[in-house]
Order: C-alpha cells, then structure tokens, then sequence
C-alpha cells in the first residue's frame, strides 16, 4: 500500500513483487513508446522546436523510461521531497514537456480581464502549449510557474527567455509556501513588498480568497506528500470568482465514492482490483501515491464544474483524471449564494422567484428581499422543493461542496442521483435517437404563445427543440432515462457554441470528424459534467469512420437494423435508394407496392421478427402494456370479425404495421417531407429534407445568447417532477404516449392525472397520443377535470401524421379543480394560501 507521503528514502532489500510490477510496467510502456513512435513518424511537427538543447520525442521517451523504471533513487543525499525530486528529474527534466507526463508544478494566474483557461505541463511546456488557445503574454498579466525542483525550474526559465515571455514568472519553492501576495504588490496581505509594516508570522492571517483567476496542477499532486496543506492553501489563491483545473493519475474503487452526490459524475471512475493494485505498486516505486484520499480531499474542499475519468492508451492504459473545480460556496457578481439556490429551487418548480438583483443594491438590501422571497414561496405551499433544493441542504448541513449542477455555466439541468437504480437500469444508452413525433403537427394543434409553460416528455430532444422555436415561457423536459436528457443538453450546448456547418454534421449527417475535439474546446462549459462525461465516453459515435453514426445507435438501432437487413435479404436494397430518388408520389407508390412492401410486410418477418414482445420493447419502445391496447383493437376490428384476421399477436402487429407504413407511402413524399422515415433509411438526414430545428433559420434564433434560459431538463419521472410544482402553473403537458405504459387494472394513471390536475392552469392542456382507437384512460381523464378530445384519428388508409405511429391523437383540457381544493377559493388565492402576493414588486 502506498504510504501517504511516497517514498523519499532509498529503498531497502529486493521485493519480488516490486521487481515484476516494474518489468511488466517496462514491457507496457515499450509497447506504447512502438504505437506512438509510428504515430509520430507518419505525422508533420505541429510546432517546430527552436531550442536545440530540448531533445526530440523518441528522445524524451526514452529519457522518461529510464528515469521511471531502470534509474535508482537515492535521493541526492538529502532525506527530503526536494531531494527526491531530485533525483527523479535531474537527468530527464528537458524531457519533461508531455501532457501525459508526471511533474510536479503549480500554475497561478493573477487577475486578467479575460476568462481564463489553461493546461499546467512540465517545465512550462503546457504554458507554451496554451498558446494555441491564447495569446499568453497579453491575455494574462502575470503567470506563476511554482516548482521545488531546481533542475525543472532551470528548464522552464530558459524556455520562457527563448520565448520572450515576461509575464511568466518561475517560483522554485515549496508549494504550501506560496503566497501570490508576497509578489503581486496590487494585492492586499501581511508581508507583501508593499507593506510598509511587516508583520510577523503568527500576526499573518491568510485572505479568505485570492487573485489567481486560474490555478492548474499538471501530475502534481499525487507527487506531494503534504497534500492536505496545499489544497488547503489554494482557498486562499483562489479568486472568488476563480478555476482550479488538475490532472493526475489515480485508481479507485466504486466503493470509495458510491452515492457521493456532490461529484460531477461516475463514468469510468471505477478502477478494477488488478489495475488499481498494479499501477499502484507501479507507480509507488517512483514515490507517487495513488491513494483515493488526494482526489477525494479535492473533491471535498473545492466544488466540481466538470471532470473526465481517462485511460492513457498509450502507455499500458494508464487511468487519470481531468478535474476543473471552484470555490465550495457558489459565487455570484449579481448574487448571494442563497439566492442561487432559492433560484435554481423556483425554476425547478415554478415557484415565485427573485429576478436577478440589481448590481447597485446593497447586501442589506438584497437580504431584505431574500427574506420576503422565502416567505413568499413558504405561503405559496411550505411541502413544494426540488431535489436540488433538498440536496442542497443536505450537503450544507454537512459542510459538503454542493452537487455539480449547481456550478455549472447554466442551470438547464436539475439535480438527480445518477446511482439510483431507476437510472442506472439504462445501462448508459439511450432508446431513441431522433424523436418519433410530428413537430408540425404538434405545432397546428397546441399553438404555443410567450405565457405558455409546457411540461414535456424529452425522449430525443427534437419535440423539445421545436416547442422552443416558439419561445414559450418555460419548457421542463422530463425522462427517466439520463442519456436521453444527455442528448437533449448536447443539441442545446451546440446551438449554444458551434456554427451552423458544425451543428448539422452532428446532428444532420450524424457524424463529425472532430467531435471530441469540439466537444472538449467548445462544448464542454455548456455541459453538466455529467454530460461531459458521457459524451467524451462515447465520442466514437460521431468519430468512428467505419460507423454509421448517430442514427445507428440506442435501442432504435435495432428497428433501422432490422429494415436494413430485411432489404438485403430479400435483396431490395436498390428498391429503397430508387424510392428515396423517386420525383413524384406515385413513383413512390410502384416502388413500393412492387419491390418493397412484400418483403418488409411478410407475414414471415411479422411472425419471426416484428411480434415478438422482446422485439418491439428493445427496437420500438413498446411495453407490454401498450401491445395489449393495439391486441384488443384488432380483437374487436371488424376484419377479425369477418374472418379475414386471425385474433393473434402476430396478425394484430401486421395489421397494425399495414395500417401505419401503408399510408404513410402513399400520403407523404418521404425523401422530400418526411424526414422521420428518411432518417431509418439513409441513417440521416438532407438538406431538403430534416427536421425543422436543422435548418438555418432556427440555429439562427437558437444560437441566440439566452435561447435556452427557459429550458429545465429533469432526470426523473413524471410524477415526481409535477408533484413538486407550484399548484397550477403549467399551461402545457405533452405525455406523448407515456399514459400506454400504464397497466388499467392499477390506479397509477389515475393518481398521475390528479397530479397533472394539480399543476394545470384551469384551461390547461394535455396532449396525449395512443396506439389506441380511444385509450381507456380517457376515462380516467374525465373523472378527474377534464375534458378529452380527438384531435387526430388514424382512419383505413389515412394519415393522422407523418409518422403515423399512433392510432389516436387527443387532448385533454382542464375544466375543473380536483377535491381537497388547493389553499384558498380561487386561482389567486390557491397560489398564494389565502393571500395575494405579487412577488416580481417585492
């Protein structure tokens, strides 16, 4: 086990255990020094190296293998960590300048005018490195390379009098030592050259925050045996309104960090027992410890904005981790820290909140109105708080970093426990990739105005995307699954960060080339961390070559999959690429009834295929539930009752299939205004022919700064999300067909449809649709205020719209107030328990 401190001392004895972990992590290394050598050897020099002293790559390689497996540490004679760094850098230091490498080094950014972010590296490489983002001696005004190593600290000074780098100071001392005041004369602190009456050590008392707009430890601190009083002493570097990025190599166990919520996510942070022991072994030989206490105490003191669990590839599969952090107590230049919270709480459930404050009001002032806020929401209904608030207090009570959400860039994610077994059940993949709704048609029916607030069901996104086209007030998106929620924040990040070009290849041609590039230069402070996290863990999606891209994965995959080898098999592959160039519909309608359909609608696909129960759930979302409703249809249609159909499974999905694709053919142009099966067949979409938040005109509207201020994705089910907000403050519920799940011999619909009651507005809407002719929860709707209405049927050989996936369209309005009434009579006074308070005039 490695100590807490590393090894300073020289080793004493042979250890058998040491010797083998060392020749095996040689052979790993040697066999990743080949993969990069041939990497590097069919590739241009990014940079041109103008220092002849700094060896080449195979050389730095080779220098660094030595230094790491074969050279002895005595020490330099000194039984110290200065010392036996030393010994560990003196003969490689110019070859420490890889971002994968160890060193030991802090950079501290004093305070710029502009956001800052950057990479800490070596001996000062990574701050050269960082001028392919900025121009480093004008975007900061000062850059602090701290290091005890003597023989690095050399390097790094002539690197940056190569560059001509004046800004870049380079500090050899001990890290718990810095104190950026002791050289920034324009910071206030005891003992700084400024003062003009020094104090002594024991008068000295540390500022509560610093002036480093940017602190980054590269590979650092798992080399720092005191590594409590350096993380300690970054509170007090660290501007308020400061990052803290660090990389470093770690291993650990999911037992360590398991129902941790205050950490921006779990994905890949699992090492296993045979890694975690031998790259500990490994890495204890060169007195680096690996113990889960260094990441652990980071994650406790600073709050975390986003972090990355990795493998270096390269060199044996190595894990590191990349972490950005900020102060445990959320900061704020319009804000006190409890507003925050009250605030993010209010948009979670639309409860009265504070607009921002304004910049001139005085702290009294701003406490004055956070009290008459808190009162206000504590009328309105004292029981009603988001998970974000609860967890929130939690972790303030115990003196934890708030959940990652809370210090995110913006708050369109709500707070969820991403280990609960509710959403790990998905296994980290989503079910659909695009959404199997009619945007068009659910525009002509719900007419969406600037006052709506619209509570809908995320699946893919695209419904989402499209209702904010039409700026409604507020749009809470829901599911249970959080990689759908993954995809939607994804489509929001980049009509938020990426032009238009980059935008529609990943989402209109379903790859991008340099997706993970982008999604870490450009998307990633857009992101939730956990996001982040899934999408860096699944970049290959847009990446690989030899896929087929966005639209050929989740559990939709397996119905395009299906068509696909379908075609081939009855070898009308060329049937479809002829239907999808057809010119007119009645081209299009020969191509199918002659070539296509008899294959895909076979009664032997139906029977071996398509009605399976296991089928229909994995490629089509269908539950059991919902196959029963389309079953009795068919049961009671009138071509089993004639005989002409047998009432069974089988013939009740054929006929449900013929009564879908049959119309949906000969209705609607499919390579030109159907883009819901264009995308099934081509595995994406055209430019004539997408869905319409791929066009110009809406990346144009929602690139806009605050496009997505009203958008509030809840990882969670339905009735958890309405049943904690505000009694009748949604204008707008799009249930999709999410009401076909529920099993009619239970009461659970009916006590959802009491809370969608209760969080309505009187004349609010629910949009539901059904794989049946009149579902039997329509019933249900209109024993508890409503009053439902047909707004789409799917007659023999119509369309009730392009996707023609649903046998019924209804909406469902609210006419009525459930008993036991709300507080108070009327609308007003339910809001307000008996009192009107106008909250926006507090």
């Amino acid at each position: 086990m490695a100590s807490l401190g590393g090894n300073i001392l020289p080793l004493v004895g042979f250890n058998l255990h040491a010797f083998f972990t060392g020749i095996t992590g040689g052979l790993l290394f040697f066999a990743g020094l080949i993969k990069l050598s041939h990497k590097r050897a069919s590739q241009k020099s990014d940079q041109k190296r103008q220092d002849d002293d700094e060896p080449g790559l195979i050389s730095a390689l080779l220098l660094f293998c030595y230094g790491c497996f074969f050279k002895p540490h005595s020490g330099s004679g000194k039984a110290n960590q200065q010392g036996a760094l030393e010994s560990f850098y003196a003969g490689q230091a110019s070859a420490v300048r890889l971002p994968k490498m160890i060193g030991f080094q802090m950079y501290l950014v004093c305070p710029t005018d502009q956001y800052a972010s950057t990479v800490g590296g070596g001996t000062g490489w990574n701050i050269e490195a960082m001028s392919q983002f900025v121009n480093v001696p004008e975007f900061f005004s000062t850059v602090y390379l701290v290091d005890l190593s003597p023989s690095l600290c050399a390097v790094a000074e002539k690197r940056f009098s190569r560059l001509g780098w004046d800004n870049v100071k380079i500090i050899c001392q001990d890290a718990r030592k810095f104190r950026l005041e002791d050289y920034e004369n324009g910071l206030s602190g005891p003992g700084s050259p400024g003062s003009s009456t020094p104090k002594s050590y024991f008068d000295q008392k540390r500022p509560e925050h610093g002036g480093a707009d940017l602190i980054t430890m590269s590979y650092s601190l798992s080399m720092i045996p005191d590594y409590y009083s350096v993380i300690d002493s970054l509170t007090s570097l660290l501007s308020p309104d400061g990052l803290l990025g660090v990389v470093d190599f770690y291993v650990q166990s999911k037992a360590d960090f398991t129902y941790r919520n205050w950490t921006g996510g779990m994905i890949g942070r699992h090492v296993n027992y045979l890694s975690r022991t031998f790259w500990r072994a490994w890495f204890d030989l060169d007195r680096v410890a690996l113990e889960p206490a260094r990441r652990d105490y980071l994650e406790y003191k600073f709050g975390t904005v986003l972090t990355a669990n990795l493998r270096n590839t390269a060199l044996g599969s190595i894990p590191y981790y990349v972490w950005l952090g900020c102060h445990k107590k959320p900061f704020s230049s319009s804000s006190l820290p409890e507003e925050i919270i009250q605030r993010i709480d209010a948009l979670a459930t639309e409860s009265p909140y504070l607009l921002p404050s304004d910049s001139h009001s005085s702290k009294k002032q701003q406490n004055v109105i956070t009290a008459k806020l808190t009162r206000a929401i504590e009328r309105t209904a004292p029981e009603i708080r988001s998970k974000a608030f609860d967890a929130a207090i939690q972790n303030l009570s115990a003196n934890l970093p708030l959940p990652s959400f809370f210090y995110q860039n913006h708050h369109w994610r709500i707070y969820y426990d991403d280990q609960l077994p509710k959403h790990t059940q998905f296994k980290n993949e989503y079910i659909y990739a695009f959404t199997w709704e009619d945007s068009r048609v659910d525009r002509e029916i719900l007419k969406l105005g600037r006052d709506d607030v619209v509570l809908a069901i995320t699946s893919a996104g695209d419904n989402i995307l499209s209702y904010a086209l039409q700026s409604p007030a507020r749009i809470h998106a829901i599911d249970l699954n959080p990689s759908q929620n993954h995809l939607l924040e994804l489509k929001a990040a980049s009509f938020t960060a990426l032009s238009h070009a980059d935008f529609w290849k990943i989402f209109g041609e379903g790859k991008h080339e340099n997706f993970r590039a982008l999604l870490i230069t450009r998307l990633s402070p857009h992101l939730s961390s956990r996001a982040f996290q899934y999408w860096l863990d699944n970049s290959f999606i847009f990446t690989n070559p030899t896929s087929r891209g966005l639209y050929d994965t989740g559990g939709s995959r397996h119905a395009i999959r299906a068509f696909r080898y379908t075609s081939r098999l009855f070898r009308c592959r060329s049937a479809v690429t002829s239907l999808l160039n057809s010119k007119t519909l009645i081209e299009q309608r020969e191509i199918w009834h002659s070539k296509i359909r008899p294959a895909l609608l076979s009664p032997l696909v139906s029977n071996l295929l398509v009605s399976t129960e296991a089928f229909l759930w994995k490629a089509l979302g269908v539950p059991k539930n919902q196959l029963a409703m389309i079953e009795a249809d068919h049961g009671s249609s009138r071509a089993v009752k004639v005989g002409l159909a047998k009432s069974t499974r089988a013939h009740a999905i054929w006929h449900y299939m013929v009564n879908t694709l049959d119309p949906v053919v000969e209705k609607t142009h499919i390579a030109v205004d159907n883009p819901y099966y264009l995308v099934c067949m081509t595995g994406g979409f055209t430019k004539k022919c997408h869905p319409d938040y791929l066009s110009r005109a809406a990346h144009k509207k929602l690139s806009q700064p605050g496009a997505f201020e009203g958008l509030r994705i809840h990882t969670d089910e339905i009735d958890e999300v309405i049943a904690r907000m505000a009694p009748g403050t949604v204008t707008v519920a799009v249930l999709m067909d999410s009401m076909d799940w529920f099993d009619p011999d239970t009461d659970a619909a009916g006590r959802q449809i009491e809370k969608v009651n209760r969080a309505l507005k009187m004349g609010g809407r629910v949009l539901v649709r059904s794989s049946a002719l009149r579902p039997w929860y329509i019933k249900e709707f209109e024993k508890r205020g409503f009053v439902g209405e047909r707004v789409g049927n799917r007659g023999v050989g119509e369309c009730i719209d392009r996707v023609n996936m649903y046998a019924s369209c209804w909406v469902c309005t609210k006419v009525d107030n459930l008993p036991p009434p709300t507080p108070g009579g009327s609308e007003g006074e339910q809001r307000t328990g008996g009192e009107e308070v106008d909250v926006w005039s507090l």
